[in-house]
C-alpha cells in the first residue's frame, strides 16, 4: 500500500510563508512529518494483522485517505490555480516513476518464487494477475474471481493485496482527467469561484460513492470490497479535507482531543472491527473518520506549526524518527509482506505463521523494502533539478551520485517489466494449447480409461497417462456451464436448457447448485439411450433450499439472491410438473467431518410431493477440505503427489450413513440416488481412479470422470424410475 506525498521541503522554512499554506506543500515550508509516521503506523498495523491474525487492520483506509489528502490537495493548488499550466503530463510521469519500478521488481520476484514454490496449477492465475496489476486492474480481475463459482475456494493469491493500489491508480488517473477537464472547459466562465465549484462536485461524488458503497455492501459485500467507485468517497474524503485545512481554526486542547481519539481507533479498528466483512460499508467510516481527525488536529490557521511542539501530542509522537522511517518504506513494505507470507504457506503448506516465522518473514519484508526505497524507488523518484529537489545542495547527496546509474537502472526496470508481461503472455498461450487438447477427452477409450468402473465393476487399469491433465482439468466442465445454462450469483432468474431427446415427452428436471449441474454429463447421455429429456434449473452455489437467509457454501458470504431464485424456481417447477426432480440431498458439515441432510430441505420435498412431483434425491458428491481449506488434487499432483496422497479420507468427508434414508417413509414418492462407492473407495476417497482425475477443483467432478458413472447411475436412474 502506499500513498503519494508531497515532495520534501528545504529544511529551512521561508519567512514569508503565508499562513494558510497547505500542509505539506513546498510554497509552505512545513511538512507533514505526522503523517509520515501514520503512514508507518498503518503499514505496521497492516502487515501484522495479516501475518499473525490474518485479519484486515483498517491500515488500508488510513492509506486511501492519506492518498487523497495527498494527491488531490496537491492538484487543487495547482490545476485550478489560473496560472497554472493544463498539462495533466507532468503528474502522470511522476505517478509513473512513483509507482511502477517498485512493483515491477516484486512482481519479476514474485514470478521467480511462483515457478519455484507453486505448482504449475497455480502459473496462469500468477500470470492473469500480474497482467491485471501492470495495468492496474487487480481489484476487478479479484472481484470477477470472487464472483465465479467455479474458482471459488482457489488458494489465495501472492498478488491480491494489490487490489489496493489498482483502486489508487484508477482513481489518480480519474482524478487527473476530471479536474484537468474542468479547469480547460470552466477556468474563464467560473473565475474565481472554480475552485469551490470543483470542491462542490466532489463533495457530490463522495456522498454518492458513500452511498453506493454502503447500498452494494448489503447486496453483495464482496463486490463492494474491490468495486472502485464503492472505495472512491475515502479518497474522495481525503481531497476534501486536503481542501478545508487552510481554513481549519480550533484551539490546542481540542485538537489533542481529536488527535487522541483518532490514533485509538486507528489502532484498535483491526482488533474489533472484521474489515473483511464490513468494508467498504458505513463501518469503513471508522478508520477514516480517525485518519481525517489526525490530519485536522494538526492543522490550524492561526498557528503555523512548523515545529514539531505546536503539534498535538499524539501527532508528535507519530514523527518519531522509526515511525517516519517506517512511513517512507510503506510502499514499498506494502509490496513485499503479502507475497513473502504467501509463498511461506504455500511452501510449508500451512494456513498461518506462527510467532517465530512470522517475526523472520515481517524482518525479511523489511529488509527487502528498504533496499527496494533505497536503490530502486528514490534513484528513479529524486533527480538531480527535478521536482522533488526544492533547493540547490551545498554538497553532492547520494541521490546525485546516483545520478549517472539512474538511466540503467530506469531502462532495467523498463525491460523487467516488459519480460514479465511477455512471460505472463507466453504461459496463458502455453496452457491454452495444452487446454486444446481437451477436446479428445470425450474419446477416451473405456479399457485404457475406466476410471469409475474399476471400483463399481473391478475393470482393468493399465499404465497409462492420467487424463485429465492438471492444465486440462480447469475446464473439464459439464456441457451446461459452457452453454451459459446456469444462473451466476447475481442472476435471479430461472434458466431452463433442454439436453437428452428433446422430443420426449418424459421429462427429468435438474435443479440446484452446481452439484446437481455436473450429473448433466451422465444425464445427457442416458436421456438419448432411453429416451428423456433433462431441462435445467440451476443456480451456481443455490441448492434446492427453504433457507431464509443463505450463505455461500465454503466462505459464508449472504447469498440474499439465493432464497429469491428459489422461490422463482420452486414456482416453476410446479407449474411446468416434470416427470422427476433430479436434486441433491446431502451437504458437508461445517462443523464436523462427515455430509448432513440439511433440515432446510425438508420444506422443498414437502412441496414437490404435495404437488405429486416425485424426487429423485442424489446423495452430494465429497467435498475436499483439509484444514478447514478447500483442497485442490490438481495442486498436489502438480506437486508431485499421487492418487492416495491426494486424497483424503473417506470418513472426513462422507458419514457412515446417508441421513437421506431416514426420511423414506415421511416421502413415499422419494428416490435416492448413491453413487459414493463410485467416487470413493471403503477407505479413501482418492484424487485418480481408471486412470481418470475425479475433481476438476476441490468439489466438482470432472466432466471426463462422470462420463465413467454413466453405466452406475444408469443402474441406479433405471430401477428408480422404471422407464428401462
Amino acid at each position: 500500500m502506499f500513498t503519494l506525498s508531497p515532495p520534501r521541503p528545504s529544511a529551512v522554512t521561508p519567512a514569508d510563508s503565508p499562513p494558510g499554506a497547505a500542509m505539506g506543500s513546498r510554497k509552505s515550508g512545513f511538512y507533514r512529518h505526522d503523517l509520515d509516521g501514520l503512514r508507518g503506523l498503518a503499514i505496521a498495523l497492516v502487515a501484522v494483522f495479516h501475518v499473525w491474525f490474518g485479519r484486515v487492520s483498517g491500515g488500508v483506509d488510513v492509506f486511501l485517505v492519506l492518498s487523497g489528502f495527498f494527491f488531490g490537495g496537491s492538484l487543487l493548488r495547482t490545476a485550478l490555480d489560473p496560472d497554472s499550466s493544463l498539462s495533466p503530463w507532468p503528474e502522470i510521469r511522476r505517478l509513473v516513476r512513483r509507482l511502477l519500478p517498485a512493483l515491477v521488481v516484486v512482481l519479476a520476484a514474485g514470478a521467480v518464487l511462483t515457478v519455484l514454490i507453486q505448482p504449475q496449477t497455480r502459473w496462469e492465475t500468477f500470470a492473469d494477475q500480474s497482467l491485471a496489476s501492470l495495468a492496474y486492474y487487480q481489484n476487478w480481475e479479484l472481484s470477477a474471481t470472487a464472483s465465479n463459482y467455479l474458482r471459488a475456494g482457489e488458494a489465495v493469491s501472492p498478488l491480491q493485496h494489490i487490489w489496493s493500489m489498482s483502486v489508487q491508480g484508477q482513481f489518480y488517473i480519474s482524478f487527473l482527467i476530471l479536474i484537468f477537464a474542468f479547469a480547460y472547459l470552466l477556468r474563464r466562465p467560473l473565475g474565481r469561484r472554480l475552485r469551490p465549484t470543483f470542491v462542490a462536485l466532489l463533495a457530490a461524488l463522495t456522498i454518492a460513492s458513500l452511498s453506493f458503497a454502503t447500498v452494494l455492501h448489503v447486496q453483495d459485500q464482496t463486490a463492494a470490497y474491490y468495486n472502485s467507485f464503492a472505495r472512491a468517497w475515502e479518497l474522495l474524503l481525503g481531497v476534501l479535507v486536503g481542501a478545508a485545512v487552510p481554513y481549519i481554526r480550533w484551539p490546542m486542547w481540542l485538537r489533542t482531543v481529536a488527535a487522541t481519539v483518532g490514533l485509538a481507533a486507528i489502532v484498535s479498528c483491526g482488533a474489533l472491527i472484521d474489515g473483511v466483512r464490513e468494508f467498504p460499508g458505513p463501518w469503513a467510516l471508522v478508520p477514516v473518520g480517525a485518519t481525517v481527525l489526525m490530519i485536522l488536529a494538526a492543522a490550524n490557521r492561526q498557528s503555523r506549526p512548523s515545529t514539531s511542539d505546536r503539534l498535538p501530542l499524539p501527532n508528535r509522537l507519530l514523527s518519531a524518527a522509526p515511525l517516519m522511517t517506517l512511513g517512507a518504506m510503506a510502499y514499498s513494505l506494502y509490496l513485499w509482506h503479502w507475497p513473502l507470507l504467501i509463498f511461506w504457506l504455500a511452501y510449508t503448506d500451512g494456513s498461518r505463521a506462527g510467532l517465530v516465522d512470522g517475526a523472520v518473514i515481517l524482518a525479511i519484508s523489511g529488509v527487502l523494502a528498504y533496499l527496494t526505497m533505497r536503490f530502486v524507488e528514490e534513484p528513479l523518484r529524486f533527480r538531480r533539478g527535478g521536482a522533488a529537489q526544492v533547493t540547490p545542495q551545498p554538497t553532492i547527496p547520494w541521490r546525485t551520485r546516483l545520478r549517472r546509474p539512474t538511466i540503467a537502472l530506469g531502462t532495467t526496470v523498463g525491460l523487467l517489466g516488459v519480460a514479465l508481461t511477455a512471460t505472463s503472455f507466453t504461459w496463458r498461450e502455453h496452457v491454452t494449447v495444452q487446454r486444446s487438447h481437451g477436446k479428445e477427452l470425450v474419446m477416451l477409450s473405456s479399457t485404457g480409461y475406466p476410471g469409475a468402473r474399476a471400483l463399481t465393476e473391478n475393470a482393468r487399469v493399465p499404465k497409462l497417462p492420467m487424463r485429465p491433465t492438471v492444465l486440462e482439468a480447469k475446464n473439464d466442465l459439464p456441457e451446461s456451464t459452457n452453454d451459459g445454462c446456469i444462473s451466476d450469483f447475481d442472476n435471479v432468474g430461472v434458466i431452463n436448457c433442454t439436453y437428452g431427446d428433446l422430443s420426449a415427452t418424459r421429462t427429468i428436471a435438474l435443479a440446484g447448485g452446481s452439484h446437481a449441474e455436473h450429473w448433466i454429463t451422465a444425464l445427457d447421455a442416458l436421456a438419448k439411450m432411453h429416451h428423456f429429456k433433462i431441462v435445467t434449473y440451476l443456480k451456481m452455489g443455490c441448492p434446492l433450499t427453504t433457507e431464509q437467509e443463505p450463505l455461500v457454501m465454503g466462505d459464508n458470504r449472504p447469498y440474499p439472491n439465493c432464497h429469491e431464485w428459489n422461490e422463482r424456481v420452486m414456482a416453476k417447477l410446479i407449474s411446468d410438473r416434470p416427470s422427476f426432480v433430479f436434486t441433491t440431498s446431502t451437504r458437508p458439515w461445517n462443523i464436523k467431518p462427515g455430509d448432513v441432510m440439511p433440515a432446510t430441505y425438508i420444506g422443498i420435498w414437502q412441496t414437490l410431493s404435495d404437488n405429486n412431483i416425485p424426487i429423485l434425491a442424489m446423495r452430494d458428491t465429497p467435498w475436499l477440505v483439509r484444514d478447514g481449506e478447500p483442497f485442490f488434487p490438481t495442486d498436489c499432483l502438480a506437486k508431485g503427489g499421487d492418487a492416495e496422497s491426494c486424497g483424503i479420507k473417506r470418513s472426513e468427508v462422507l458419514s457412515d450413513r446417508n441421513q437421506t434414508l431416514d426420511f423414506l417413509a415421511q416421502f413415499p414418492q422419494m428416490r435416492i440416488l448413491d453413487l459414493s462407492d463410485a467416487v470413493c473407495r471403503p477407505d479413501v476417497c482418492r484424487a485418480v481412479e481408471g486412470n481418470v482425475l475425479i475433481y476438476h477443483d476441490s468439489h466438482h467432478i470432472s466432466a471426463t470422470y462422470m462420463r465413467t458413472l454413466i453405466p452406475e447411475l444408469g443402474r441406479q436412474l433405471g430401477a428408480a424410475t422404471r422407464w428401462w
